[in-house]
């Protein structure tokens, strides 16, 4: 295995910044992607990595992504929750990647729900 150099290091921790910069404040996006079992097996892991790259090489600030357990829907992972400032959270699911990148565009930068690919508009209740 290669030793680290003080550059690797630096880029270690210039990405790990970024990353954790995306997770704290008052951005204007939440996006949700649900990461239990059901949803690594069925590909969220890869949902968020483009999620993630989307948001780097935009270099956009104003959103955080961040993960979860499982949402309680198997059989329609992988699944995504964007939720907008002041407006209902949105559950997406059967994501692949064209309908996220669809999603990422419409609804996070756009403002537009892609309804064909929304579970749920607004907070999910039990009885």
């Amino acid at each position: 295995m290669p030793k680290l150099t003080v550059e690797d290091l630096k880029k270690i921790k210039e990405k790990v910044q970024a990353t954790t910069t995306l997770r704290e404040g008052n951005q204007r996006v939440k996006i949700t992607v649900h990461m239990g079992t059901c949803g690594i097996t069925a590909g969220a892991r890869g949902i968020m990595n483009i999620l993630l790259s989307e948001i780097e090489n935009r270099n956009i600030s104003d959103i955080i992504l961040t993960s979860s357990g499982c949402a309680g829907f198997c059989s329609h992972e992988p699944m995504a929750t964007v939720e907008v400032i002041g407006e209902a959270p949105v559950k997406y699911i059967d994501l692949n990647e064209e309908k996220i990148l669809r999603i990422f565009e419409e609804h996070v930068l756009n403002g537009k729900i892609v309804e064909e690919y929304a579970l749920a508009i607004g907070s999910e209740t039990a009885y």
